[in-house]
């Protein structure tokens, strides 16, 4: 409907357009005649010579350039046949002057000219090869705006794709790490098996219904953080010492979901998991207008964490490659010491 509302605007704008050219073009030869009614007959001839017009360009619009455009036939063909139209059309146009527009609106006040004059069939081509031309160009303006927007539209699907593939490789991790704590509990007949059993429980709840938003509050994030410590704690009972340091303006800032917890998970598999002795985890989060600071750093036995955090960590690059366009990451890899320093301007967050 609002394609077709386009066209009978076009036209209307097309037809009162070329009504002004003919009614300033009749002046000298209607001297008799008021305005006005010059005017009504300038109008009336312009619609009648509409009609040619209307054939031609829409032969253009919907048989020529789609034929052109897939392939069905060679071109040199679309160019016979376009020929052809405009061959009747044209004798059209001049048999619309001769027999209608000259004798019956201007009354045989402006003199006819031979039907197939070389001087009126050149006058024809220009009037409908205008108005075709226009036309066109609107057509393949509106083509080229539609394939941007389609362009546009699978570049986002693919980002949203992507950014949800590299979620749910996150997702399925965690619970696999997790669910390996559970049963080395269990196999000790650990008493605090049903509580850590009970946090998975939240946190997996949060991973099903929370995760999947565009954005989360900073304070919901850091509460599944804070969980996720304290199922930890648990497990690792005095051997571990946690320090989370805080500082915060704002703790209802959006931020993407899963957007720390890869980093803190990471400290625990390759770092404390694999550290024979006493180990700690120092993090700090800083939050001041915007700019968020994480950092976190753990330590290890020496060669302990290289390579297999590489894959966990390029999932999270990428990720934040998609969602800020303002954000620095950092990884120290120390033989006794793992670091990532993390900034993000918050006010960047991508619109995917």
């Amino acid at each position: 409907m609002k394609r077709v509302l386009l066209h009978v605007l076009f036209w209307v704008a097309y037809t009162l357009q070329d009504a002004l050219m003919e009614y300033t073009w009749t002046a000298s030869s209607l001297p008799g005649i008021t305005e006005k009614a010059r005017f009504l007959m300038a109008t009336h001839a312009a619609v009648a010579a509409t009609l040619p017009k209307l054939i031609l360009t829409y032969f253009i619009l919907y048989a020529a350039i789609p034929q052109i455009l897939k392939g069905t036939r060679h071109i040199a063909w679309v160019v016979l046949q376009t020929a052809l139209m405009l061959c009747i059309t044209l004798a059209l146009y001049r048999m619309v002057f001769n027999y209608y527009i000259f004798p019956v609106i201007y009354d045989n006040v402006i003199k006819t000219a031979p039907l197939f004059k070389l001087s009126r069939l050149l006058l024809g081509v220009m009037d409908m090869g205008f108005v075709s031309a226009t036309a066109v160009a609107f057509k393949l303006i509106r083509m080229q705006l539609s394939a941007k927007e389609r362009e546009k539209n699978l570049v986002k699907e693919k980002l949203e794709t992507e950014l949800k593939y590299l979620r749910n490789q996150t997702n399925p991790h965690f619970l696999f790490n997790t669910l390996n704590n559970i049963y080395a509990l269990a196999r000790k007949k650990s008493d605090l098996t049903p509580e850590i059993v009970m946090k998975l429980s939240k946190l997996l709840r949060f991973m099903l219904y929370e995760s999947g938003k565009g954005r989360i509050t900073l304070a919901e994030e850091m509460k599944m953080m804070d969980d996720y410590l304290e199922l930890e704690k648990i497990r690792y009972n005095n051997r571990l010492n946690i320090v989370f340091k805080k500082d915060i303006d704002n703790e209802l800032y959006p931020v993407s979901p899963l957007l720390l917890l890869p980093f803190v998970e990471n400290a625990f598999k390759h770092g404390v998991s694999e550290t024979r002795f006493d180990s700690y985890i120092h993090m700090e989060i800083r939050l001041h207008q915007g700019l968020l600071t994480f950092i976190i750093e753990n330590n290890k036995e020496n060669e302990s964490q290289g390579s297999k955090d590489k894959i966990g960590l390029e999932n999270v690059r990428r990720q934040l490659e998609l969602m800020y366009k303002e954000h620095q990451l950092l990884v120290f890899n120390e033989p006794a010491v793992f670091k990532v320093v993390l900034t993000i301007n918050l006010d960047s967050h991508a619109k995917i």
